[in-house]
């Protein structure tokens, strides 16, 4: 049989990067896009130059990508990060750079692969959202927002693509051990130093980590290689730490006892 073809943006670091490695491995044909490629290509990847913000750098990489293979099986939508900080202290500018990169680069991207994977009646779109597009944390509205969108987003691509034989999964991540949290944190510390949301901030900052012990990296490894193998994947991958015991609480309990939890999680002490 030949070799799936599959396209991983965010394939630098990370869930991407450790999945490019293993699937490389597994012997599939990988394309890594990313704005930084040395890693990719250490990996055996194919890599590509690409950046969520810069259409033509998208269009690009799934032109070479066809003209070298002819196809693409496999589009997993990984690329994103977390922009924390107060809605006021935001600049709207700044927040629509989190939805370039975390929703409309993913929907444009999407939208030049989706025509070759229609063309075979066959596909499989994987959407990284997290479990993030399913609560809530404060200070973290406008990545959220991002998130709870693309599960809408995913769920209406779904039911349009189903007709071409096209999948769409939507993958869930819990707390896994990436540099997500530095990230996030660079960008909070750009914030106002006199913030009218000091208190919540200096909460964060001051938060005790050591009980939320984060999944590792192979664990989305593992996840996208079932998902890739499987006839009949699921529509959502909910894994990894805190995942599903957060997602059920606001689920079971409500909103009303997560807004306390989260609350007290970010009190300064």
């Amino acid at each position: 049989m030949a070799k799936k073809v599959i396209l991983i943006t965010g394939a630098s670091s990370g869930m991407g990067l450790e999945t490019t490695k293993d699937l490389v491995k597994q012997g599939y044909t990988v394309y890594g896009g990313a704005r930084h490629t040395d890693k990719i290509e250490k990996a055996g990847a194919h890599s590509l130059k690409m950046n969520m913000a810069d259409y033509a750098s998208l269009e690009k990489g799934v032109n070479q990508i066809i003209k070298e293979q002819g196809k693409i099986d496999v589009l997993w939508n990984n690329a994103g990060f977390g922009l924390y900080g107060a809605v006021e202290d935001t600049p709207i500018d700044t927040a629509k750079y989190q939805f370039e990169v975390n929703l409309f680069g993913l929907a444009r991207l999407t939208q030049l692969v989706t025509p070759h994977m229609r063309k075979k009646k066959s596909g499989l779109i994987i959407n990284t959202s997290s479990m993030g597009g399913k609560i809530y944390f404060p200070l973290g509205a406008w990545y959220h927002a991002t998130k709870h969108a693309l599960e809408g987003f995913s769920d209406c691509l779904r039911l349009e693509l189903k007709q071409f034989g096209i999948k769409v999964v939507i993958l869930e991540p819990g707390a896994i051990d990436t540099n997500f949290g530095e990230v996030f944190m660079e960008h909070f510390n750009k914030l106002p130093k006199n913030s009218a949301y000091k208190s919540l901030m200096d909460g964060y900052r001051n938060m005790d980590m050591s009980s939320m012990k984060a999944s590792p990296s192979s664990l989305i490894s593992e996840t996208i290689q079932k998902i890739i193998s499987s006839d009949k994947p699921k529509r959502r991958y909910l894994v990894g730490s805190m995942a599903k015991p957060t997602v059920y609480m606001r689920k079971w309990l409500g909103d009303a006892y997560l807004d306390n939890m989260m609350l007290k999680m970010v009190k300064p002490k």
